[in-house]
């Protein structure tokens, strides 16, 4: 047996796709991480003890960070694409992603994709206006894509969004070597029949690294993790500047008297999607119980 380091690059049907050296290694996972409760995700650098071209998943090193939907580890940045035109993207989606993003200390970046169809101006500018990178994409015309791939070279990625905003052709044409199948998108549910199957972590060149997954739906949002309702104020990065000057310590930044958060809303500074979205979030999150923030 050959004890080597790697990087999990795929997970299907209970094997682990490992890179190392160079060389893809078809493994299994010990049985003690069930046992321990853990699972291996693709991102992780991991331990394998490998015999021909198939071994063992031996020892997860350490995670910088990790994501459940999309199930990934050791992310540098998520890429949130959204879109204006078929379908429109709800804005609270993306405030809830970007929130878990900021929680894991992932770099969230907004790509308003379809702009050959709607130019999405607005909402360009409630998100710059909060502090985001925006970058405004079209995988017809090819707008931005450049622009999208030196925000990412040199990371590991993963890109996300609801179904239909078109993720998998602007990863094609970043990559264009991968040719993923996306359906039309349907004009009655608005969602492309997204043919991706599994998470796969795919190389892109110049040390980047692309993680490609399902699109999420409406009906996924309430399988995502929540932030506890004690941290939302942090993951909100226009709040920042107004935080310990309200006039209670402990101010949830609802409806309490004072409130500098809220003062920064009512003039403008905070954009009301925003502060709507912290509050609907806080609510949700208040109503969690802790075993199922888990």
């Amino acid at each position: 047996m050959e004890h080597l380091r790697g990087k999990i690059v795929k997970a299907l049907s209970g094997f682990y796709y490992v890179s190392s050296g160079g060389t893809v290694y078809a493994c299994r996972a010990r049985g003690v991480f069930r046992k321990e409760g853990v699972s291996p995700l693709v991102g992780d650098e991991v331990e394998i003890e490998v015999d021909g071209e198939r071994g063992t998943v031996t020892a997860i090193l350490p995670r910088r960070n990790e994501l459940l939907r999309p199930s990934v580890a050791n992310v540098d940045c998520l890429v949130i694409f959204a879109s204006c035109a078929i379908p429109v993207t709800d804005p609270f989606l993306i405030d809830r992603v970007t929130a878990l993003a900021e929680s894991k200390r992932i770099q969230p970046i907004l790509c308003i994709n379809k702009t050959d169809l709607e130019p999405g101006e607005g909402l360009a500018r409630i998100y710059s206006s909060a502090g985001l990178p925006v970058i405004c994409t079209s995988a017809v015309t090819g707008e931005g894509i450049d622009d999208l791939w030196d925000a990412i070279r040199g990371k590991t990625v993963a890109f996300t969004g609801n179904s239909g905003v078109g993720k998998s052709a602007v990863l094609h044409d970043l990559c264009p070597e991968l040719q993923p199948e996306v359906g039309e998108v349907s004009q009655k549910l608005g969602r492309g029949r997204h043919t991706t199957r599994h998470i796969e972590l795919y190389s892109m060149g110049e040390n980047t690294f692309a993680v490609d997954t399902p699109g999420f739906s409406s009906f996924d949002v309430d399988r995502m993790e929540y932030v506890p309702k004690e941290r939302l104020q942090e993951v909100f990065p226009e709040f920042q500047p107004y935080l310990g000057r309200c006039r209670f310590q402990d101010c949830t930044h609802r409806k309490e008297p004072d409130c500098a958060v809220l003062a920064a809303v009512a003039e403008g500074k905070i954009q009301p999607t925003r502060h709507q979205s912290y509050v609907r979030l806080y609510e949700l999150s208040s109503q969690m119980k802790p075993w199922e923030q888990k």
